[in-house]
């Protein structure tokens, strides 16, 4: 519960942290990313071309086929609903590389402070008389990890 809690801070923090234009494009790729858009475009292109191909009294043909206004108006919105969404993922981006880098910042907290337990039981376990020396994996446990074995193993894993 309490890892929650600091996940949360962290994205609440970079939710109070935006810009202005990261903000509108969070704004603009939740409402664009709905149903309710879609059906919104579907009904203005399908009003759009009938409009233009059929004569309806009233109501001049504006964008005659092949509709070459209205390929350039889908293509805009295209390209700026595609800059929307690339301007939030790199925000929540930056936000899971933060949450990333936390909890490894926890792991490595917890790996030392278990390595302290089980050298506390240890020294327990040796007054009572028990002889742990041929348990090779608990030497092993024993041996504090570095930041930096976690960064060379890490390192040898990813270039596989």
């Amino acid at each position: 519960m309490e890892r929650k809690r600091i996940f949360r801070s962290i994205k609440a923090r970079a939710d109070a942290e935006r810009t202005m234009t990261e903000r509108v494009a969070d704004w603009m790729t939740a409402s664009f990313g709905s149903m309710t858009f879609l059906i919104l475009n579907a009904v203005v292109f399908v009003v759009w071309i009938l409009v233009n191909v059929i004569d309806i009294a009233g109501i001049p043909q504006f964008d005659p086929y092949p509709f070459n206004f209205l390929t350039m108006a889908v293509s805009l919105e295209a390209i700026f609903l595609s800059v929307f969404v690339l301007i939030s993922q790199n925000r929540n981006s930056k936000v899971d590389d933060l949450r990333s880098e936390t909890h490894l910042q926890l792991n490595l907290i917890s790996e030392r402070e278990i390595t302290k337990i089980l050298k506390l039981m240890e020294v327990i376990v040796e007054k009572e008389g028990i002889d742990l020396s041929k348990d090779l994996e608990l030497q092993r446990m024993l041996k504090p990890l570095t930041e930096g074995q976690v960064e060379k193993k890490l390192g040898k894993e990813i270039s596989i």
